[in-house]
């Protein structure tokens, strides 16, 4: 079965506790966290602030995507704001693996997010050192995206290299993932389900993600 992991970005900023305590009841393992700078991607999220309050509202894995420039900058904070998974774009590093070493030797485990343009194959020489790879199914930067189909072969294509090279890295998809899609993203080989608005705008959250949770 899939991993879950919620979209904090959206849910109602006005009734954020009631979001947290609705995650904690649910099946969802991870809390997804989106943290945009307005130059990486066209928008401006949450920051630092705000992830320390989830943290205090939950145990569960705080998952945090960082769509911001200079992420090297930022990653000693992040960990202390209670980040347990941080995951820097490929786009924005210029020194991946220097990257991925620094959140390391912090005691995070190190994602890395690949745009809907950039090939899979850009990540064979560091896929050994890579936890969790975000393969980003829209555009980054806004929530409510329809799917792009593409995405499901770079899913295979990841799935084949991780599995030639017997690593454990966990491929987490994000972007228009619905309860329509999720069997056919599952079934390319991801192991982690990102769903904001299918879950957040749901009439039954708790029963949206069950039923994600069931899927494959």
């Amino acid at each position: 079965m899939s991993i879950i992991a919620p979209s904090l970005l959206a849910a109602d900023f006005l009734h954020l506790q009631e979001a947290c305590d609705m995650l904690n009841k649910s099946e969802a393992e991870w809390f997804h966290l989106d943290v945009m700078d307005g130059r990486f991607v066209p928008n401006i999220s949450y920051g630092l602030p705000v992830i320390e309050q989830i943290r205090k509202a939950t145990k569960k894995v705080c998952d945090v995507h960082l769509m911001i420039l200079e992420p090297e900058r930022y990653a000693e904070a992040f960990k202390n704001a209670g980040a347990d998974i941080l995951t820097v774009h490929l786009e924005a590093c210029v020194h991946l693996h220097r990257n991925l070493q620094q959140i390391k030797g912090l005691g995070m485990k190190a994602g890395v997010a690949i745009n809907p343009h950039t090939p899979v194959n850009l990540l064979q020489d560091v896929i050994q050192d890579i936890d969790v790879v975000l393969i980003m199914s829209v555009n980054p930067g806004f929530g409510g995206q329809v799917f792009i189909p593409h995405s499901v072969e770079k899913i295979r294509e990841l799935r084949r290299m991780i599995d030639a090279k017997k690593l454990s890295t966990l491929i987490e998809v994000d972007g228009g993932i619905t309860l329509a899609n999720a069997p056919q993203v599952v079934q390319a080989g991801a192991d982690v389900l990102v769903a904001g608005n299918t879950v957040f705008k749901s009439a039954d959250p708790l029963a949206t993600i069950a039923q994600l949770k069931q899927v494959g």
